[in-house]
């Protein structure tokens, strides 16, 4: 579980951000072609957080879609996956939207 490591490193970062401040809140946005599940950074940051400025942080998650833009004619699509074809028939497709992991917003009190 890779999740735990990345939770790892998101409080740590957090928690150098808010300094000596107690952090309330952390939005994270993951992309659903990230490989990162979500639940598992959910159920990993509770136990992460524990003995530092985000114990008890609410952790709010936004999950962005994956979008695909066709190299060929610039049509953009829905992507599942990390591949995929355009209706013009082109297997070129680069990735626009899905493959992130930001730290949006942290709120201290």
């Amino acid at each position: 579980m890779h999740e735990l490591g990345i939770t790892q490193n998101i409080v740590a970062i957090v928690g150098e951000k808010a300094g000596k401040q107690k952090v309330s809140r952390v939005k994270l946005e993951i992309g659903k072609l990230s490989a990162i599940m979500p639940d598992s950074i959910r159920f990993c940051f509770d136990l992460c957080a524990k003995g530092t400025v985000l114990e008890g942080a609410v952790l709010e998650i936004d999950e962005i879609p994956g979008r695909g833009r066709c190299n060929l004619c610039s049509e953009e699509m829905d992507l599942s996956l990390l591949a995929g074809t355009c209706q013009c028939g082109c297997r070129e497709i680069t990735c626009v939207t899905g493959q992130e992991l930001n730290i949006k917003e942290m709120e201290v009190v």
